[in-house]
This record gives structure tokens, sequence and C-alpha cells, in this order.
């Protein structure tokens, strides 16, 4: 049902639209008649919510990496730890361990708003005092340096997730989109076509085309937006990080060593 959660969502809209226009019929105040000029702007409309989309859907795609590269990230910075901890048992790499299990866990609770950015900015701060303890313990820099780089990847991807989620399109666009659809609207509730049945069709099936595309645009321009039902259709799709946690949650790192990664 996912995928109709939209046209559920605009329905009561496009029903209110019928409503005027049956009004409207009754009360005998379609006055306009069907021209050239308003033909225009349904297409101007059409038009623009087409430019809308392409721009959307491109900024769309490049988000859809985003939970891969997260993923491989942690996993990239859990595997190293791990054959630090392997090669030389430091007690440093096991609590650095314990700390990576937890990790993606705050990591979910963030993308779903009921963490701040700031506590999930300290939270990859804080990998700096394993980093020392490591160091102190005498593990080789190139390892410390590589784990450093994965941290500053974490954090550059968590940024960039919290500027989209926080940015809209060209909010102007949307401004006159939303100004010609309300006019495409009106038009079509004082525009008199006979008979009265494909008037109510031809007012009805636009009002959905343009609302059911406009509310589209403003879902796909926030693909994080998990804060109120989690992942519902059009939000990017966080399987990558789930699966990381479901392997962590499984993790044995002491029996002969085995670390089953994914």
């Amino acid at each position: 049902m996912l995928k109709w959660k939209i046209a559920f969502k605009i329905l009561p809209i496009v029903v209110f639209i019928v409503i005027l226009k049956y009004l409207t019929h009754r009360l005998d105040v379609d006055f306009m008649e069907l021209n050239a000029l308003f033909t225009s702007l349904v297409a101007g409309t059409i038009f623009l919510i087409g430019f809308l989309i392409s721009g959307v859907l491109s900024d769309y795609k490049e988000s859809e990496k985003i939970p891969s590269e997260l993923a491989a990230s942690m996993r990239t910075l859990l595997d190293d730890t791990l054959t630090i901890y392997k090669g030389k048992n430091s007690q440093a790499a096991l609590a650095f361990v314990e700390f990576q299990k937890n990790l993606p866990m705050m990591l979910i609770q963030w993308v779903y708003k009921k963490e701040s950015t700031k506590a999930m900015l300290a939270k990859i701060s804080s990998m700096n005092d394993f980093f020392v303890e490591m160091e102190n313990e005498g593990i080789q820099a190139n390892y410390i340096i590589k784990m450093k780089n994965e941290q500053n990847q974490l954090r550059k991807i968590l940024l960039r997730i919290d500027t989209i989620r926080d940015t809209d399109f060209i909010g102007s666009a949307y401004a006159i989109v939303e100004a010609m659809a309300f006019l495409t609207a009106l038009g079509l509730i004082i525009i008199k076509i006979n008979p009265f049945v494909v008037s109510v069709f031809l007012t009805s099936l636009v009002t959905f085309l343009v609302t059911y595309m406009l509310f589209l645009i403003k879902d796909l321009d926030n693909p994080f937006d998990y804060s109120e039902k989690g992942e519902t259709g059009t939000e990017i799709s966080l399987k990558p990080i789930h699966d990381f946690v479901s392997d962590v949650n499984e993790l044995n790192y002491d029996e002969s060593y085995k670390v089953m990664l994914g």
C-alpha cells in the first residue's frame, strides 16, 4: 500500500475541488469558456513540474548511495579495529569494538530524528579517545591514520545528510508551481464544459495529476525524512545500515578470532 500513500493523501483535495465544481454548476457561476490561454496555463504548469522533478530526481539518485557508503565506512572501521585486536591483543581496540557496536544503532536513531546532529557529531569525535589509547599501546600509525580517515568520512556523510534534509530544492520554483496549480484548479472550477459529467472527470483528473506530482516532488526532495513512520515509500532505504546492525549484533570476536562482517 506504500505506493498509494500519496494518492490517499491527496484524495480529500480532489474531492474538495469536485464539490466546488458541483456547487458552481448548481449555482450557475461557471461563466468561463475553455480557451487557448487556459490550456497554455496547464501546459506551463506541467512544464515547471517536469523541471522540478528532473532536478529533484538527480539529487535523489545521488542520495541513494549514502546508506551504502555509511555502512561500508563503518564496516571498514570495524574490520581495521578487529585486525588490531587480533594482531596486538589491544585492549583499546577491544573497547573500540564495543563502541562501534552501539554506533550504527545511534545513527538510526539520528536519521529518525530521535538524536540531535550535535550529539551524533560528538559521538564520532569521541573516537579520538580510542585512537589515543591505541597510540599509547604502540599500535602502528598507519592503522590509526586509516581509521581517522574513516572517521572523517563518517562525519562528512553525516553532515551531507543533515544538509539534504534541511534544504529545499529552489523554494521560489515551488512557489510559482504551487501558484500555477492553484490557478489551474480555480480555472477548472469556473470553466463551463458540457456535458457536466465530462467537466467533473476532467477537473478531478487534472487536479489529481498536478497535486500528485507536487506532493511526489516534495517527498523526493527530502529522501531522509524518517521522523514519523520510518521508511515509507519515497524515503531512501536504510537496508545496508540495518544489515550492518544485524551483523554487529551477531559478531563474535573472541571465538578463534573468526569475524563475520557480512
